[in-house]
């Protein structure tokens, strides 16, 4: 299910998001520089990236990584359809920001 079908519930819109991750990793590993920049900015190797994979942040991390680079995130939106926003928005869903306004609350 496309991420930009707002999927109704946590875990629908959990799997899409993971399903735009493992779409970007395709992405990454389709173009041999782009896959050894990955590489060496995740500090995983060939060897260990099918472990790696198999993390629950693995997909957060990958779509970290298309999204700092505004080039890639728009080559990448533009091939699968979607607009670099959902991309963004996949993130959010699988590594949210903690509100630094939050106050947390401590049992006195």
């Amino acid at each position: 299910m496309p991420i930009q079908d707002k999927p109704r519930g946590l875990k629908a819109q959990r799997d899409a998001a993971q399903e735009v991750a493992t779409s970007a990793l395709a992405f990454i590993a389709a173009d041999g520089e782009r896959l050894v920049r990955f590489l060496a900015e995740t500090g995983l190797s060939p060897a260990t990236l099918r472990e790696a994979a198999g993390r629950r942040s693995f997909g957060a991390g990958v779509l970290a990584f298309l999204i700092s680079d505004e080039a890639m995130l728009v080559a990448f939106a533009a091939e699968k359809g979607l607009d670099p926003r959902h991309v963004v928005g996949a993130l959010e869903i699988l590594a949210p920001q903690a509100d630094p306004d939050a106050t947390v609350r401590r049992p006195m």
